[in-house]
């Protein structure tokens, strides 16, 4: 009778370890599909802000529209800012996922001279950018037009549905100012902590702004 009992108890076990790996596996399931995604520099191009090597986990809900009230209070959502960095689908290549900085809004008018970007005419400031090269190359000095638009833009109008979107990196970014607009929908959320870094392990958990 103890024996069928202990068999019993066991078989218990059992079941409860397996029930709790299933729900688990679900749970990260989800996590990883609906909430946030595992995401890992692979250039320079927002250096010194996040840098090759680092693995961050990108808030995927953090820009989407809630279904149902009580999602608003579990998991806040906001409209995009200026200066929020983003992770999108980079729309020349939609298989692959680009890191860039919001630095104009839809409506709003963009221009860059001699390296300062204007904002409605306005000189946007901008703490987090770096700029490695002193040379400025404008009309009369550049040999190609990327160098020409490395450094002077515009004016352009950012249409609607878009942003404008460039590395904090700026003389070494692949960004809007060589593929134009991002469409708002190819976003897929915003980075949130560096959960790892091969080059600096002080940079672990560290949170993104």
């Amino acid at each position: 009778m103890e024996e069928q009992k202990k068999k019993k108890r066991d078989k218990n076990i059992v079941r409860e370890y397996f029930e709790l790996i299933a729900e688990t596996a679900v749970f990260v399931f989800f996590v990883m599909t609906f909430v946030v995604q595992a995401f890992q520099i692979p250039t320079g191009s927002m250096e010194p802000t996040l840098l090759v090597g680092d693995f961050l986990l990108v808030n995927k809900m953090v820009y989407s529209q809630p279904i149902y009230g009580l999602e608003r209070i579990l998991i806040p959502r906001r409209e995009i800012r200026r200066h929020d960095i983003v992770v999108f689908k980079f729309p020349q290549d939609l298989s692959r996922d680009f890191v860039k900085r919001v630095i104009a809004l839809e409506g709003e008018k963009l221009e860059i001279k001699d390296k300062q970007v204007f904002i409605n005419d306005q000189p946007l400031n901008e703490p987090y950018k770096v700029h490695n090269d002193r040379n400025v190359y404008n009309r009369e000095n550049y040999y190609h037009y990327d160098d020409l638009i490395r450094d002077n833009f515009g004016p352009v109008i950012v249409p609607k549905g878009h942003l404008f979107v460039m590395g904090d990196n700026r003389d070494n970014s692949l960004d809007s100012r060589y593929w134009s607009f991002l469409p708002i929908k190819y976003i897929k959320g915003r980075p949130w902590v560096i959960y790892f870094s091969r080059r600096h392990l002080g940079r672990i958990l560290k949170v993104i702004h």
